[in-house]
């Protein structure tokens, strides 16, 4: 049950759950997710997390390419009251410790993306740490070399287990975001559900997104040909994205000439930094109206 009188990042999940019961509401490469099994992913995983021992207000620190998995695994944590902390994956293992330092997380989430933080891990580098689970499906010998867990095994299946809640986090928090901050070092800010869920409402409406319309396509952003196919193969219509993408993704159209994904797309949600003038006048398709919006998280 949700309580709706304070403001929680799950309350969205039973209307979710029922309004896109069986239609596809994420795709990841070649997996597709329900709304109904999208949110049933996300409360198994939240149960899992509470029986690993996981408390209200614990920090579990996240690192790794976009995904269904990924996004599962923000709103567990918000859940149960856990606090979310996003880690650049493109950090090395000693920028990665400075921020995970300032957080103190007790669980440590990666996939492919970090597999070169593993043997340093080992060092207990980061002493509060209690484990660390991989998104990924390593072998059986991965796991045990590197002594892993991961999301497969921490999901419960809910006919074991009674009615879940949600929790808060003291003082309501939620996500800790990093930036490079003024000195160069990761800095954290914490953000509360209720700033989290405003922030996210206000860009949807000028956006002009509607509710529960849309299927959110997840390629690995990294890879601009992966993102380039997936626009084009799903007809996506709407991108969220960041200057360093959208410029190559404007490359992409320069060689690709052909590229069919351009016509599909409607409009623009641009953050983590203005787009040059250069990148504002070459939108995938020069007679389409794209609009750019700027995010601050």
């Amino acid at each position: 049950m949700v309580n709706y009188s304070r403001a929680h990042l799950c309350q969205c999940l039973s209307r979710l759950a029922t309004v896109k019961r069986n239609s596809v509401v994420t795709i990841t490469g070649d997996r597709r997710k329900t709304g109904e099994g999208f949110v049933q992913g996300v409360l198994s995983l939240a149960r899992g997390l509470i029986e690993l021992g996981v408390l209200s207000g614990d920090v579990v620190a996240i690192s790794s390419f976009n995904s269904d998995g990924y996004l599962e695994w923000l709103l567990a944590v918000a859940y149960i009251g856990g606090i979310i902390a996003p880690i650049n994956y493109r950090w090395s293992f000693k920028e990665a410790c400075l921020a995970m330092s300032t957080i103190r997380p007790v669980m440590l989430v990666t996939d492919e993306s970090c597999n070169h933080w593993y043997s340093e891990l080992q060092s207990n580098a980061i002493p509060s740490l209690k484990c660390h689970v991989s998104l990924g499906s390593p072998s059986s010998d991965f796991i045990k070399r590197w002594n892993i867990l991961t999301a497969d095994m921490l999901k419960v299946h809910p006919l074991r287990s009674s009615p879940l809640n949600c929790s808060w986090a003291p003082e309501d928090a939620v996500i800790v975001c990093f930036t490079s901050g003024s000195t160069g070092r990761p800095k954290g800010v914490m953000i509360s559900h209720s700033a989290l869920i405003v922030q996210s409402l206000a860009k949807i409406a000028i956006v002009g997104y509607g509710l529960f319309a849309y299927c959110s396509v997840m390629p690995h952003w990294w890879f601009v040909i992966s993102y380039g196919h997936a626009n084009e193969q799903h007809c996506v219509t709407s991108l969220i994205t960041v200057p360093a993408i959208m410029a190559d993704l404007v490359t992409l159209i320069r060689v690709k000439k052909t590229w069919k994904g351009r016509d599909n797309i409607k409009k623009i949600l641009n953050g983590g930094g203005g787009l040059s003038i250069e990148l504002t006048k070459m939108p995938p398709n020069a007679s389409q109206k794209l609009s750019f919006f700027q995010l601050t998280e």
